[in-house]
C-alpha cells in the first residue's frame, strides 16, 4: 500500500541545489586498482571480502574482474551481513559457494569465525569491496575492520578498494562515543558520530590507528570523487547496498531513523520506503506533527531541509516483526535540501514530539536503543522530557574533537 499524506503538514525547506554534474567520472577503487595499481595483486593469492555492491561502472564483479585479471589467484571470498547478493535479512548466514565462479563464500555474519578459517592462510592479501552508507551502525565497515583485525594477527596485508560515502564527505553529525572500543562483533560500533562524513577507506584508516590494530593496510581510492559529492553526483549506477535501503532518499535519513529501530515504532521494513517513514498502529499523528510546527522554529534548525507529513501505510512480511499486515499511521521524512539537512536533529525531535504526546505509548528496547544511541544519555533525555539544544548540545566538544582526529585520516 502506498503511503498517503495527511492534513496536517510540517514543512520547514530550502530551495534545493542543483547537484554536481555527473558524467561518470567517479571510478571505484576496483577499477582504480585493475589499471593503475595491479601490481598490489599481481601474482598473489587473494582472499575478497565483497557483496553485491563490489562492481565497476558497468556493473561487473569484482569477482568476475579479478578471475578475468592474468596474474591473480582469486582463492576464496568473504561475504558481509546480507551475504554475497544482499538479499538476506536474517541473521546467523551460512557458509557458502559461489555459483558462478565455484568459489568457496565464508559468510562472517554467522558462519565460520575468523579465527576459524583456515582458507585465510592461503592468501597472500586481503581485499576489500564494500559499499558503506555513512551511518555508526551500518555493519560493512565494522566487518572490515573485524576482518583487517584477524589478517594483521595472521600477518597478511589489506587493501581496501575505496567507494563515495553516498551522503556526502562534509557532515558530522549526531552524538559520538566517549571512547574507542574493543571491536569482537559485528554489532559493534567505532568511536564515530552518527553521521560520520567518512568513506569506508578513511573508516579502516581511522580504525586500524585509533584502535591499535596496525595492519599493513593499503587503501585504493575512488577516483574523482570530492567530499562535496552525494551518490546520484557521481555517475555510478546506484547498487541496493542491503535489503531495506532501496535508495538514496533512505540511506539519507537513515543515521536519524535508524533509532527508532529501538524503540516500538515501524520504520517502515516491509514497504518500498524503509526508513523514510516511522510509525505505529497508535501513534496519533496530528498531534505529532502539531509538537513539530510549535517546536521546529526554535530548535536549532531539527527540521531544516526535511517536509515532515503524515503518512498511513502497512508493513509486509517486515524483517523486524513490527506491524505485519497492520495499517500505521507515521510520519513520513522526504530531503528537500540535503545539504542543510541534520537526520540526526530530525529524529531525535520527532522522538521528542512522540513521547510529549503520547507518552503512555512510546516504549524503548532499552538495550538496543542504548547500542544505537552509544550509551543511555539520549533515551533518558528523551524520556525527561528534554527537546533541542538540551538534548544536542553536549554533543558538539565531542564532534568538533572527532573532526579534527578524523582529518588526518581523509583522503580526498
Amino acid at each position: 500500500m502506498r503511503p498517503h499524506s495527511l492534513s496536517l503538514l510540517v514543512v520547514i525547506a530550502c530551495a534545493v541545489p542543483p547537484p554536481t554534474p555527473a558524467a561518470a567520472q567517479v571510478r571505484p577503487g576496483i577499477e582504480v586498482l585493475l589499471s593503475d595499481s595491479l601490481d598490489v595483486v599481481a601474482g598473489r593469492r587473494v582472499a575478497l571480502l565483497t557483496n553485491q555492491t563490489g562492481v565497476d561502472r558497468l556493473g561487473r564483479r569484482d569477482i568476475d574482474l579479478l578471475r578475468g585479471t592474468p596474474g591473480v589467484r582469486l582463492m576464496v571470498i568473504l561475504s558481509p551481513e546480507h551475504g554475497l547478493r544482499g538479499t538476506e535479512d536474517r541473521p546467523g548466514l551460512p557458509d557458502a559457494v559461489d555459483s558462478a565462479s565455484g568459489l568457496p563464500i565464508y559468510s562472517l555474519y554467522g558462519g565460520t569465525p575468523l579465527s576459524g578459517i583456515a582458507a585465510l592462510d592461503t592468501a597472500d592479501v586481503v581485499l576489500i569491496d564494500l559499499q558503506d552508507v555513512g551511518a555508526r551502525y551500518y555493519s560493512y565497515p565494522l566487518t572490515a575492520v573485524l576482518l583487517m583485525q584477524e589478517a594483521a594477527r595472521r600477518g597478511k596485508p589489506v587493501v581496501v578498494l575505496d567507494r563515495p560515502n553516498p551522503i556526502g564527505g562534509v557532515a558530522s553529525q549526531g552524538n559520538v562515543p566517549p571512547a574507542p572500543r574493543p571491536l569482537e562483533r559485528v554489532i559493534d560500533f567505532l568511536s564515530v558520530p552518527m553521521r560520520h562524513g567518512m568513506t569506508i577507506g578513511e573508516l579502516v584508516r581511522f580504525a586500524n590507528d585509533v584502535n591499535g590494530i596496525h595492519a599493513r593496510l593499503t587503501v585504493v581510492p575512488a577516483l574523482g570523487w570530492r567530499r562535496a559529492m552525494f551518490y546520484d553526483d557521481t555517475g555510478l549506477p546506484w547498487v541496493r547496498p542491503s535489503p531495506n535501503l532501496p535508495d538514496l532518499e533512505s540511506v539519507l535519513h537513515y543515521p536519524g531513523t535508524c533509532l527508532f529501530e529501538g524503540t516500538n515504532l515501524s520504520v517502515g521494513r516491509g514497504t518500498a520506503f524503509a526508513f523514510q517513514v516511522i510509525g505505529a498502529p497508535w501513534l496519533d499523528t496530528a498531534a505529532v506533527l502539531s509538537r513539530l510546527r510549535v517546536w521546529g522554529p526554535w530548535a536549532q534548525g531539527a527540521l531544516t531541509g526535511v517536509e515532515v507529513s503524515g503518512v498511513v501505510f502497512t508493513p509486509r512480511g517486515p524483517t523486524d516483526g513490527k506491524y505485519d499486515d497492520v495499517e500505521v499511521r507515521g510520519i513520513r521524512f522526504h530531503v528537500t535540501d540535503r545539504r542543510r539537512y541534520d537526520p540526526t536533529r530530525a529524529a531525535i525531535l520527532t522522538l521528542g514530539a512522540i513521547r510529549a504526546a503520547q507518552p503512555d505509548s512510546l516504549r524503548f528496547d532499552d538495550a538496543r536503543f542504548d547500542r544505537l544511541a552509544a550509551g543511555s544519555e539520549l533515551r533518558r533525555a528523551i524520556l525527561a522530557g528534554r527537546v533541542g539544544e538540551a538534548v544536542w548540545g553536549p554533543w558538539e566538544g565531542g564532534l568538533a574533537r572527532f573532526r579534527r582526529l578524523r582529518a588526518k585520516y581523509l583522503l580526498y
